[in-house]
């Protein structure tokens, strides 16, 4: 795996670093200094970094998914349930299989028309020989992908931008330091912000009472407007979004349905039927803003960062090529590990790697060491192994559904902005982010050449 990088993948790798060491400093320096321990017990945490023990504790080691601290439960505790990370048994393969239809080869081809349509606008500058900043591209495309795979009529850019401010709050909630008190006084506001957005097509007009804006027609993809989907691996940001998001929902649902059957929530089956209304309205908001927040926060996080170590580390013509841009995208998805992190907690005594594991011990599975992403930079032409690069996304029965999406995403970008052989002219790590990321990505053409349909040159 430790293959001597060459001088562009080192550089490449030391950018790519800032959006660790720029926003979560401390965290990173403690990881980077265990990342060589394949298990390593510090008090009643557990730092994962080998890849068969990343892989063995997702898939036989039973997990607390409602445990205080993991995303499940935050979930449940905001929202009393539902959201997909803390479910288990029926209910969550239920849920799982109304992902994964959506999410399916036939339900990612008709969201494809959407987030090109952002790629040909946003990219044509670059003919012109003018610079083009990745992370707004980042964000509109997310947004238009969210808006038409969860029905919604929002401007793609407030959805998007609302779904990064509430993993934010999530996140920063969750690190110590004053923070934390700012942090809980603004998730509520941020998670109504994004509860109205995500308000389904119908039920409001969003266009004029939440953005005020038109929202144009190339974000509605043809075909049947899709059930809820997941975005990629950036899920961990997304639990407590979730259940902001679905509480304010479930009590305004249920408030209405206690009062059209009868009034009075404390008498007779009227109360009942509002109480299962708000119920399940809460689960049905919390599930959707869980995967508007994983799909917006993995697209802003990884799409930039893969186009930099393209640029980079001279990665544009095994991009350029239809047959090993695949492999490519698999092997930057890796290597940007959007997700680095997996905060779970065990619920049973197991062992890892010869590393006993106490049930309530916290299992911190660093994917980014596990998929060898600190120490063997991305190459097409000699890919690491399918079933260590696609850890990214999980493993397991609990493994991110959104893979396809993300993969062809950014199988798409990259095939339009290779034959402009981009290199980067200016980056600015986003400190306040979920996910590391850019705060700013700018490129610029160093060639200027038709794109691979002919016609337009993006």
């Amino acid at each position: 795996m430790n293959a001597a990088p060459n001088t562009g993948a080192r550089a490449a790798r030391r950018r790519d670093r800032r959006v660790y060491t720029r926003s979560r400093p401390l965290l990173f320096a403690l990881l980077a200094a265990a990342r060589r321990r394949p298990v390593l017990r510090l008090g009643g945490t557990v730092l994962v970094n080998g890849t068969e023990p990343y892989r063995h504790a997702l898939t036989r080691i039973p997990l607390d998914r409602a445990a205080e601290g993991t995303t499940g439960g935050a979930a449940r505790e905001l929202s009393g349930g539902g959201s997909l990370f803390d479910e288990e048994g029926a209910g969550h393969r239920a849920a799982r299989r109304t992902v994964a239809l959506d999410l399916g080869a036939a339900g990612v081809e008709r969201l494809r028309p959407v987030w090109r349509a952002v790629l040909d606008r946003r990219l044509a500058p670059l003919a012109t020989g003018d610079a083009v900043d990745l992370v707004p591209l980042a964000r509109e495309l997310a947004g238009a992908t969210v808006r038409a795979l969860l029905d919604v009529t929002a401007d793609p850019a407030a959805l998007s931008d609302a779904a990064a401010e509430v993993a934010a709050v999530a996140v920063r909630g969750h690190l110590p330091g004053p923070g934390r008190s700012r942090a809980a006084r603004a998730a509520g506001p941020a998670a109504a912000r994004l509860a109205a957005l995500l308000t389904p097509a119908g039920q409001d007009d969003l266009d004029e009472r939440v953005s005020g804006e038109h929202v144009p027609d190339e974000y509605v993809p043809d075909g049947e407007p899709g059930r809820d989907g997941s975005g990629g691996a950036g899920r961990e940001a997304a639990g407590e979004a979730a259940g902001h998001v679905g509480r304010s929902a479930g009590a305004d649902t249920g408030r209405e349905a206690r009062q059209g059957a009868g009034g009075d929530a404390r008498q007779g089956a009227g109360g009942s039927a509002g109480g299962r209304a708000g119920r399940d309205a809460e689960r049905a908001a919390a599930r959707r803003a869980m995967l508007a927040v994983a799909a917006v926060n993995t697209t802003v996080a990884a799409l930039p960062r893969a186009a930099a170590w393209c640029a980079d580390a001279g990665l544009w013509e095994q991009a350029a090529d239809s047959r090993s841009r695949a492999a490519l995208v698999d092997e930057l998805l890796r290597v940007v590990a959007p997700s680095p992190l997996l905060p779970r907690v065990a619920a049973a005594d197991a062992d890892l790697d010869g590393c006993p594991v106490r049930a309530g011990d916290r299992l911190i599975l660093v994917a980014r060491h596990a998929v060898h992403a600190d120490d063997t930079p991305p190459d097409a032409r000699c890919p690491v192994a399918p079933a260590v690069a696609r850890l990214v996304f999980g493993a397991g029965p609990h493994a991110c559904p959104g893979a396809r999406l993300a993969r062809a995403q950014l199988d798409d970008m990259l095939a339009a902005l290779a034959p402009f052989r981009p290199s980067v002219v200016a980056a600015r790590a986003d400190r306040r982010a979920a996910l590391p990321g850019w705060r700013t990505l700018t490129v610029r053409a160093t060639a200027l050449a038709p794109g691979p349909h002919g016609g337009s040159p993006c």
